[in-house]
Parts: C-alpha cells; structure tokens; sequence
C-alpha cells in the first residue's frame, strides 16, 4: 500500500527488487577448465607484435606460459589439453610436461584429449591424469624412428662431388653428402642416443604415466612392440583411460569435480588481436606502425634466444627458410642487455644445431666478455656451435632429452666442375699462389690445399676444446683436457647423458635458468623481475628494409604454403639452405643431422 503512495520511487524500488531476484547468493557458479591446444611446431624466438603477420602468432613459452596461469588462476580447477599433432623436440616435451605436471601438483583436475595419437602427443599426455580418445580414433604408438637423408648418389649423378674433412671420428656432419650411407662411428652414436629416447624417453614415460596400470618396463616394451592401436584397443591394454568424443568432455568434467556445471574456457588465456576498421582508409598506416616500445626501470632478467643455424651477419626469420643465428644481431642483443642498468643477468637460451664456427666464437667472445651473470638454457637442440656458445655461461641448464654436444668441426667444399663439363660450362682460370684456389668450386682440394685446410681445421678444433674446458672450470667443473676429449670428437648426447659425463651443470627448464641467474646475479629468490627478450622479432616492414645482402627477403604466400603442405620439403629446403648460407666458410661446428620422432 505505501508503494503506491511513493508513486515513481516506489516504481523504481520494485523494479530494483525485480532485478535482483535471480541471482540468488545460494545459486551455484560453472566450475572453470581452461582449454589448451597443444599443436604442430613451437618456435623458441620472440614473436612479432607486426600487426600483419603476427596476429595471434604463439611461440613455445607463451605456451609455457599459460600453462602456468592455468596453475596459478584460483577460479580455474582444471585443465583439458587438446593434442593435435606434435612436432617437437625431446627437450621442449620434457618442459611442457613439467609444467603439466605442476598444474597436477597444485590439486587441478588434467585430462588429455588426442583425435589420433602420435608418438608426441601421446608421451605428452601421459603427463595428465588421464587420456581421452574418440571411438574411431587410434594410437600410433610403434617406438622411434630417425630419418637421414644422403646425397652423395644424386650428387655423382649431376657431377658434383663433396671434398669434405673433418676433426673428430664422430662428427659426421659431412656424410650425407660424401657417403650412401652411415659410418660405423655416426650408427654406434645414433644407437646410443635412440637407446637412451627409446628407455629413458619413452618406455619410462610410459611406465610413469600409467602407473596406477601396473606397468612394468617389459611390459611397456611389449605394448609398444604390439602398435598401432585403435582406441578400443588402447583402452584394453590400459595405454588410455576411456573412449570419449570432445563434446563428452564436460560431462567428465563436472564428474569428476563433483560439479553441477561447468565452464570450459576455449582457448584459455591466448591474446586477442586487436581488430583495425579497414574500412576506413587510414587503417592501413595503423597496421604498417612499429610497435611502441615498451621500457620500464624495474630490475629485469633478459633471455637472450639462439634460435637455428648459426651464420655471420644478421639472422633469419622465415616459416619456410627456418630461424637462424645471426652473429651481428645476437651481439647487438648482448650489448644491449650489457648495456642496460635495468638488466641484472642474462640467460641465453639455445636451440640450434651450430653452424659457421666463426660466428660461434664471436657470440662466444660477445658472452664471455659480458660482466654480468650469463647462464645457459638448452631447449631442444644445442650442439655444436650450439653448445661452443654456451661455454660462455657460469652455468648450463639442458632438459633430459636435450640433444647436445657434438664437440668438433667439419669442413671443405662442393666440387661442381662435373656438372660444368654435363651442361657444357667452361671455366678457365689465372691464379698466383699454391693455395689460392682452395675454396674454388672447380677442383677437389690439391695435396696442398688439403694439408692447409686440414691445419686451419685442427687450429679451430683446439680453440673448442679450449673454450669447452675454460667454460666447464668457469661452472666449477673439473675435468681434464683427456676427459673432454674422450666425450668430444663430434659425439652427441642426451641432457641426461651429458649431465651424467659433467658437459653440463643442471637438468632443469628455461625457469630454473632464469632463477639461477637471479641468484647469481645477488637477487633474493622471492623478487619479482622484469623479463627482456632479446633480440627483438622484426616486423614485416623491418624484413622489407633490411632485405640487404646479410639479411634475408620476407618470406611469400608459395612459402608458407609449402611449409603447411610439404613439411618433408620444406625441411629439406631449410637443411640445404643453411649450408648455402655457410658455403663460403671453410670451417663448420655443425650437427650432423636432424632427429625426427615418428
């Protein structure tokens, strides 16, 4: 009765008790579980804010990354990782596992969901509380399998013959294209390594993984033995948990954390683009802008990332070509960190098979000279030039299944004259001097040349070992110049192996690195710092400026298409590009292969 008297006020105190009614204080909220997918390649280098090219690009720690918050975010209390083919390496699986693992450690709910599983992306599933397959799914589960590919038949074919040498039995950097198959020296490391991926990586995982199974190592070998498995199956033999198609998913969920409903966060903390209007016709200068840069005077660790081949002059970043090292621009990048009072430490973060052995030494020098703390991540791949640079560091972090090593260099030349004589190329020339024709394409190395090549690569595989010794008894390791070369001559190991022969000082992933800078560097272990990635991503603009002569063009539309189409092409095409990047050095400190899982 008094409302009506009150007339508008009484109307709007109605209307607010009218609004408020629904959302009673007892009503129960979704339960959160953050979506991730786990999918293809994940570059170690810094992404691009090119508003172009880099729209929603992720690289491998943004993944990392929001993995973690997923871990730390209160409201989220579970989460649904979507594998959907994997192509990584050991070492950056072993970090993403560890960081699934540590979401499971935190009390959160994890289950993995894989349409078809391959090697990868079951190993990386086992990391979750449990796997999930559709019913026409299946499990490629059938061991390991490395590929290397040789040129040396093709090569005689069109008349081109490799003069190759090389410093160590077992750097067999050279063999593809001076061999039709193996060396006895390259099958005996290769068996080595893939014993230690097979057992260590694999069979142990399995056995981890499916612990409440009952899995014994023999059984686990047997089960691999036994693949492909259809999901049925997979289930049967206890390698999986239960049979469920995505949309089944939430229902799991809200199972499993007891809860009336759930809300699965797609895409759980993954940036939005910002949308330009492009209708409007000034967008355009909008979209070419550099980023602004961002600078703060907090105390900051930089990450400094060696990210491919290592070549003189400025560095690549192309979906086709592949990253590479640029010694001009990854020593602009230490300068900068150097120079920068805000920076207290640096952390060089590697993945890369090596390359030019002079560009190597000159990043090498550039961390060596640095007066603040420089500490040593290994990602998936650093051997060779990969791991020379790295001796620069007070200390060196590798994951277990790491590839590192391969303590030797490789050099020489492709001969081409026959392919001259087959399209009826002539090519006279004048020289002065016994020598002068020793990187000419159109002879093998004379007596002389050889005895001159052979001394110049002696001199460079004595200045590794020297550095590879200095940098071991910088980290507080004793070994003697007998010792290293007994685990040097090209050898390549696991992390696990190389922590176990002392190349390397800790098993631990970019965040230990990180921590033991700060602890280096006098830094309390509780401070929160800044991090400073380094060198900077360029822009497609950048690309476009800077296509000089030491540095690469922008990739086009044909290159990406035949990444995402022909990987197989594309990474042989990565493979010969590097070495004609390298072609005009005598000198190689370069792995001698890539390891493919599949």
């Amino acid at each position: 009765m008094a409302l009506y008297r009150h007339g508008i006020l009484g109307a709007v105190v109605v209307a607010a008790v009218t609004w408020a009614a629904p959302v009673a204080a007892d009503e129960p909220q979704p339960v959160t579980v953050a979506h991730i997918r786990l999918a293809g390649s994940f570059d170690e280098a810094p992404v691009t804010s090119d508003p172009i090219f880099g729209l929603g690009a992720e690289n491998f720690k943004t993944k990392l990354d929001r993995i973690r918050k997923a871990q730390s975010d209160p409201a989220v209390k579970a989460l649904y990782l979507q594998l959907d083919g994997l192509d990584i390496g050991w070492g950056k699986l072993d970090e993403l596992r560890r960081a699934v693992t540590d979401v499971r450690a935190a009390g959160k709910k994890t289950v993995a969901y894989l349409d078809n599983g391959s090697t990868m992306d079951y190993l990386m599933a086992l990391a979750c509380d449990e796997v999930c397959m559709p019913e026409s799914g299946w499990l490629l589960l059938t061991g390991l399998r490395g590929e290397m590919l040789f040129f040396k038949d093709l090569l005689d074919k069109i008349g081109v013959r490799a003069d190759m040498l090389q410093m160590g039995d077992f750097k067999g950097a050279a063999e593809p294209f001076t061999r039709s198959s193996m060396s006895p020296q390259l099958r005996q490391q290769l068996e080595g390594l893939f014993d230690d991926y097979f057992e260590k990586g694999m069979v142990e995982a399995i056995v981890q993984g499916r612990s409440g199974k009952g899995l014994t190592a023999a059984k686990a070998r047997e089960l691999i033995d036994r693949g492909p498995y259809t999901a049925r199956a997979a289930v049967a033999a206890g390698l999986i948990d239960r049979i469920a198609y995505a949309d089944q998913l939430p229902e799991l969920f809200k199972s499993a954390l007891k809860a009336e409903s759930v809300k699965i966060v797609r895409n759980y903390a993954r940036a939005k683009s910002e949308e330009l209007d492009l209708s409007n016709p000034f967008a355009i200068f909008k979209l070419l802008a550099p980023p602004k840069p961002v600078t703060s005077k907090k105390p900051k660790i930089a990450v400094i990332y060696a990210v491919g081949a290592i070549v003189t002059g400025r560095g690549v970043e192309n979906p086709l070509l592949g990253s590479m090292v640029g010694s001009t621009t990854l020593i602009e990048a230490i300068r900068q960190a150097e120079e920068d009072a805000t920076v207290k430490a640096i952390v060089l973060r590697v993945d890369s098979p090596g390359g030019s052995a002079l560009a190597s030494d000159l990043i090498w020098n550039e961390l060596n000279r640095c007066r603040k703390p420089v500490v040593a991540s290994m990602s998936d791949v650093a051997a060779s030039g990969g791991y020379y640079i790295s001796m620069a560091a007070r200390k060196i972090f590798a994951e277990p299944g790491t590839l590192t090593g391969s303590i030797g260099v490789v050099g020489g030349k492709l001969v081409t004259r026959g392919l001259e004589d087959k399209l009826g190329l002539k090519t006279e020339v004048i020289s002065r001097g016994a020598n002068a024709n020793i990187l000419a394409a159109d002879a093998p190395f004379s007596d002389s040349e050889r005895q001159a090549m052979t001394a110049l690569m002696k001199d460079v595989y004595e200045q590794f070992l020297d550095k590879a010794l200095a940098g071991r008894k910088k980290a507080g390791k004793t070994m003697t110049r007998a010792e290293l070369e007994a685990l040097a001559g090209g050898r390549v190991w696991t992390g696990r192996q190389a922590k176990a022969n002392g190349l390397i000082d800790e098993l631990g992933t970019l965040g230990d690195a990180v921590a033991a800078a700060k602890e280096l560097a006098g830094i309390e272990k509780t401070a929160e710092l800044e991090i400073l990635e380094l060198p900077k991503a360029r822009t497609f603009l950048d690309a476009l400026i800077e296509s000089r002569a030491d540095a690469e063009a922008p990739s086009l539309g044909w290159q990406r298409t035949l990444g995402g189409t022909l990987p197989e092409l594309a990474e042989a095409w990565q493979a010969t590009h590097g070495l004609l990047r390298l072609r005009g050095e005598p000198v190689w400190a370069l792995l001698p292969y890539r390891l493919k899982v599949r």
